[in-house]
């Protein structure tokens, strides 16, 4: 038997060998570790068509003699070239099912059949208009221009015999198609809410394509959950950590009319990086609904928490090394990994204090489906690449998983579902609609830095910065790096460009920080580009650039807009930063005054989530004074998505008013110590909803 079918065999939960045709007329997905792997299993089973996650390397038989009636590849952060490209059976292409090849699974298919795939100069990492061809069966009954989310930088570069280009974006291929052997290959992702006609094109594959039926309907699953949980639980106690936002308390919810109530102990576990009074809210809104809730304050532990590392990342060895304390800690998945490891510590010192035996204790969490697809866990996808470890998935909690002692009902949903499960549960809207607040808290939303990011690639980036935000009049001076910028772009972009920079007054440029994103479904850890303007910002025109800033300048994942007058001089160092209490003082009064003014407009409910971050930045010195810096920036990231794995920015005059922006900007800037606040333009991809 091939190694590959023996693996899929001994899978939990993905027993084929014992379950013939169980699957006749279903879609299989073979996971090629897409970021948004489990989103293309969620849209399917929206439009009521079976649907089952299987390993890449699943053998071709194993597809046919289990009678799935078509197949889907997901995207993934490997190239066909590398050396290390997962595995697949070629034989998948035929078979005799139709197969729909989303950006990964489009290169494979290409490769498969004799064409060519190149790394271009030029990455696509968010929203693009394509030129479709309608009268592909795919693409059927949509328009000939259509939006979709783009995130790769290898491109199909000679297609296949047999196959012809059915969409295009600028001159590189975004669809490819043999429609007589029903075989299909997407650049972009039809699975994220930002592909408009998203659905439409998996519609047709669906039915008009493959001939699914659309009958399968999923059982309830709140039943689902409570038996899940009854079956593990036994009669051993649970102990449930609750942090206050919708996931944790829907997961206590469900705890407790799965089990009795003495089996239920809801902790909650103060950190230190709350918001503004939220431990008390939490615990006065959780003994509305009847849970008690045991609150333990355990800010000092956290701050000088530890965990243990790689000695390097270079480092293959089982060795490892003791961190530094996390409020001394700058890198961001060590701090994620500090603070999840700490909430286990914690949990573990009240099971001593109450007497219970860890041998008799479940952990119990809210973990969703992103989380686990964002840490790469072997639960979620074991191809996908880490974007950030969550708090909920670090190694310990893996540790605890493989024992069986961590229950988490949630794994298998996704926000919006989570919302909708906890109405049916009858938790009050106000909770049910909250803002999601990471576990981890403030401490990640604090970007701390005790010297300033400059690579090598730092001058030439700012220089093509340069040219883009004064493309009108660097046309005129040829520069070496302006053929480059051009090649990135259609000549209507050029066009619009020329227009934009000719009208408004604009410089772009690097700071000395990075972030954490997600581009070609890999993690990136890069800059983040500020742009400034001399006249009010026009924001459909401030849009445009940040859409095209991380296509051209691969190094940056996110762009934000500096408020205030124009900025003379870019700034080259940081104002040492670290988790310490004034630093949080800082954080905690902008992030309650931004979200105050949020929640009197009324727009609260438009936006799904909106960090604020503190950043090491302090503009207006004068460089001829030397003076140090001393002074930190706000950012207002504001979030809109309806699954947390894509989504973007509310552009200020369309989803939300410019004035309620102003006024968060003018009561942050009361703030002592605050420099200048900034307004986050990037969407996911290539940035993600918080900065680490």
């Amino acid at each position: 038997m091939l190694e590959g079918s023996r693996v899929l065999m001994e899978s939990p939960g993905r027993d084929i060998k014992d379950a013939r045709h169980q699957y006749e007329g279903a879609l299989v997905i073979l996971d090629a570790g897409a970021q948004y792997g489990k989103v293309i299993d969620r849209r399917v089973r929206e439009l009521f068509v079976q649907s089952e996650i299987l390993p890449l390397e699943t053998p071709a038989f194993a597809i046919k003699e289990n009678g799935f009636r078509a197949i889907i590849i997901s995207g993934g952060p490997s190239s066909v070239y590398a050396e290390d490209a997962p595995w697949f059976d070629p034989a998948i292409f035929t078979i005799g099912k139709p197969v729909l090849g989303i950006c990964y699974g489009m290169q494979m298919m290409n490769k498969v059949f004799g064409g060519t795939v190149h790394r271009k100069n030029m990455r696509e990492d968010g929203v693009f208009t394509i030129n479709v061809d309608n009268s592909c069966s795919l693409f059927r009954g949509l328009q000939k221009d259509e939006l979709v989310l783009l995130t790769h930088g290898d491109s199909v570069d000679k297609v296949a015999e047999g196959f012809k280009v059915v969409a295009q974006s600028g001159n590189i291929a975004a669809a490819i198609a043999n429609e007589t052997k029903k075989l299909y290959g997407v650049q972009f992702h039809p699975e994220v809410d930002l592909t408009q006609h998203g659905k439409d094109i998996l519609k047709n594959f669906l039915f008009d394509i493959a001939g699914c039926s659309g009958t399968f309907t999923v059982q309830n699953r709140e039943a689902e959950c409570i038996q899940e949980i009854q079956r593990k639980v036994g009669h051993s106690k649970v102990l449930v950590l609750l942090s206050g936002g919708v996931d944790s308390t829907v997961c206590t919810a469900l705890l407790n009319k799965a089990l009795k109530q003495d089996q239920v102990i809801a902790l909650h576990i103060d950190n230190g990086f709350m918001r503004k009074k939220e431990s008390q809210c939490v615990e006065e809104a959780l003994r509305k609904l009847g849970i008690k809730v045991k609150v333990i304050n355990a800010a000092h532990a956290f701050y000088n928490g530890t965990t243990t590392l790689p000695i390097s990342e270079e480092d293959r060895t089982p060795r490892k090394r003791i961190s530094k304390t996390l409020n001394m800690t700058t890198n961001p998945e060590e701090k994620r990994k500090i603070i999840g490891d700490t909430f286990v510590k914690v949990a573990n010192e009240v099971i001593g204090e109450m007497n219970l035996k860890p041998e008799e204790v479940f952990l119990a969490q809210g973990t969703l489906r992103p989380d686990l697809i964002e840490s790469a866990s072997v639960e979620a996808s074991g191809k996908a690449d880490v974007i950030k470890t969550h708090h909920n998935d670090t190694e310990l909690i893996r540790e605890l998983r493989e024992e069986g002692k961590v229950i988490e009902p949630l794994k298998d949903f996704h926000k919006d579902e989570v919302r909708a499960l906890g109405r049916e549960l009858g938790l009050p809207e106000d909770l049910v609609s909250r803002h999601p607040f990471p576990g981890p808290g403030l401490a990640i939303r604090i970007i701390c830095a005790d010297e300033p990011y400059i690579c090598k690639d730092f001058a030439e980036t700012n220089n093509i910065l340069k040219i883009l935000a004064d493309f009108s009049a660097s046309v005129k001076k040829p520069h070496t790096l302006l053929q480059r910028v051009k090649s990135c772009m259609s000549d209507e972009e050029q066009e619009k460009l020329l227009q934009i920079t000719s009208l408004h007054s604009l410089n772009a440029f690097l700071m000395p920080i990075k972030t954490v994103g997600v581009q070609g479904d890999c993690r990136s850890y890069s800059y983040v580009c500020g742009i400034s303007s001399k006249d009010a910002p026009h924001w459909d025109s401030l849009m445009f650039l940040v859409r095209l800033i991380p296509r051209i300048c691969h190094n940056i994942n996110r762009v934000v807009y500096i408020f205030g007058p124009q900025i003379r001089e870019p700034i080259i160092d940081v104002t040492p930063t670290f988790l310490t209490t004034g630093v949080l003082s800082t954080l905690r009064q902008a992030d309650f005054e931004a979200h105050n003014i949020l929640r009197e407009s009324g727009f609260s409910g438009k936006i799904s989530q909106m960090p604020i971050i503190l950043t090491p930045l302090h503009f207006d010195r004068d460089p001829l004074q030397k003076q140090p810096s001393c002074q930190r920036s706000v950012v207002i990231r504001t979030f809109i998505t309806s699954d947390f794995m894509t989504g973007i920015p509310a552009t200020p005059g369309n989803h939300i008013p410019e004035e309620v922006i102003s006024k968060m900007v003018r009561e942050i800037k009361k703030i002592p110590g605050i420099s200048r606040v900034m307004y986050d333009m990037t969407s996911k991809p290539p940035g993600t909803t918080e900065w680490e």
